[in-house]
């Protein structure tokens, strides 16, 4: 006889499963081939749609219980082949409400009690951990959206501000958007040097020229001027049509002297630079070329923002922007003028020749005018950067200056380009 024949074969059951009866889970008992033998309160309290379940087969019970296919069959496989079970998330509903289960299920062996060989196992209810864990994954998912909101937000931003700063001087630009902003937005009254140009029969180019074309002489003639007001330090207030409108002293200023010897510096380069693109522009269809005249005054204006609710300009008013555009308009082509009180501030530097002298109207006394030849220290000349070279044989002209690197570049390409086709010849 086997030791299992001396004990009732219930009462043993009933013993092993004692702990699984007062567990808080749904605890079952099943035999080898998976028929249920016993099931605790909690498992019928759980599933009360399933009334008795003794000596159900259990994957009908997970069928009936709504469990889909696909688990089902990972329960047969698992606790046929590994001898365990372990579905983490088991969706079952259950009086129209889904809950979530997790399943466990092991087979159990014992050499003394061949009735106790069987399957037992538990379901877990994990509804809230899993609505938790949900709503958890959810604000992380609602936390990378917002911040792929914010990045493209921010992207935009910074275009929209790569495109604001094309219409701002970089001084006004950065006093609008840095910290200090604030104190920028007041109107002040400072001693500024007052800079404006045009060119030479701007309207006879309007007539000749397609819009196209036009459109490039123009803009290159204004990108190349603008590059060089920048680098001089002045603050690019407007471009009207052809004319350029730039002051220095505001919002940063090095002394009216030095403010002044930069303005002329800038005249004089802008003068240089026009020469240098002559040919690029006669190519464009500006048969005769282009020829600027300038004007430059010094004196008190009022600088900030001026305009309406809708619009606001930064930008200077006051005598010297007047007198400045009277010289402009008087200066004979490629000439730079100035006034008496500039010419005080820069004649030791600079050489400056007597030109006219007038009353302009608004004005209660005359005016002394005089032009600009250049500096006088042969150094301070040398020192201009040239962005056009020609040699015995070879002429190069920078068209653009607004990217030196990329025309170093293009010169590369030209000079492997050459070096192949020397290689090829030969």
């Amino acid at each position: 006889m086997k030791i299992e024949d001396f004990f009732n074969q219930q009462n043993v059951i009933e013993l092993s499963f004692f702990n699984f009866e007062n567990a808080i889970t749904a605890a079952y008992y099943a035999r080898e081939n998976l028929e249920i033998v016993k099931v605790n309160d909690n498992f019928r309290e759980f599933f009360p749609v399933l009334g008795n379940v003794s000596n159900a087969y259990f994957p009908d019970v997970l069928t009936q219980l709504g469990v889909n296919m696909e688990q089902v069959e990972q329960f047969i496989r698992d606790i046929n082949h590994k001898g365990r079970v372990l579905i983490p998330q088991v969706p079952i509903n259950i009086d129209g409400e889904e809950r979530i289960f997790s399943l466990l299920s092991t087979r159990t062996r014992n050499d003394s009690f061949s009735y106790l060989n069987g399957v037992q196992g538990q379901f877990v209810d994990r509804t809230e951990e899993w609505a938790l864990r949900r709503e958890r994954e959810e604000l992380l998912e609602q936390k990378i959206r917002d911040r792929e909101l914010i990045e493209q937000k921010s992207l935009q931003l910074e275009n929209l501000a790569t495109r604001l700063a094309k219409y701002l001087s970089p001084q006004i630009y950065q006093s609008i958007f840095s910290t200090d902003g604030e104190t920028k937005q007041k109107h002040s009254r400072k001693n500024l040097t007052i800079f404006l140009s045009d060119i030479v029969k701007f309207t006879d180019l309007t007539d000749t020229l397609d819009p196209e074309r036009l459109a490039l002489v123009i803009n290159s003639y204004l990108s190349e001027m603008s590059s060089i007001a920048l680098e001089c330090g002045g603050t690019i207030d407007k471009f009207i049509g052809d004319a350029v409108l730039i002051f220095f002293g505001d919002p940063e200023s090095e002394g009216n002297r030095e403010d002044a010897l930069k303005c002329v510096e800038m005249g004089l380069r802008m003068q240089q630079r026009v020469k240098e693109l002559q040919k690029h522009w006669k190519k464009l269809g500006v048969a005769n070329g282009i020829a600027i005249r300038m004007g430059i005054t010094t004196g008190f204006c009022t600088v900030g923002n001026f305009g309406s609710d809708l619009r606001l300009d930064y930008t200077v008013l006051g005598s010297p922007v007047n007198l400045a555009a009277r010289l402009e308009s008087m200066a004979p082509p490629n000439t730079i003028l100035v006034d008496e009180s500039t010419k005080a501030l820069i004649e030791e530097d600079v050489d400056c020749k007597e030109f006219d002298s007038f009353t302009p109207k608004g004005f209660a006394r005359l005016i002394q005018v005089y032009k600009v030849d250049d500096f006088l220290s042969s150094k301070h000349r040398d020192q201009r950067k040239k962005l056009s070279h020609v040699g015995d044989r070879v002429e190069i002209n920078v068209l653009d200056s607004s990217d030196i690197h990329a025309a170093m570049k293009e010169l590369r390409q030209i000079q492997e380009s050459f070096e192949e086709q020397f290689k090829e010849n030969r």
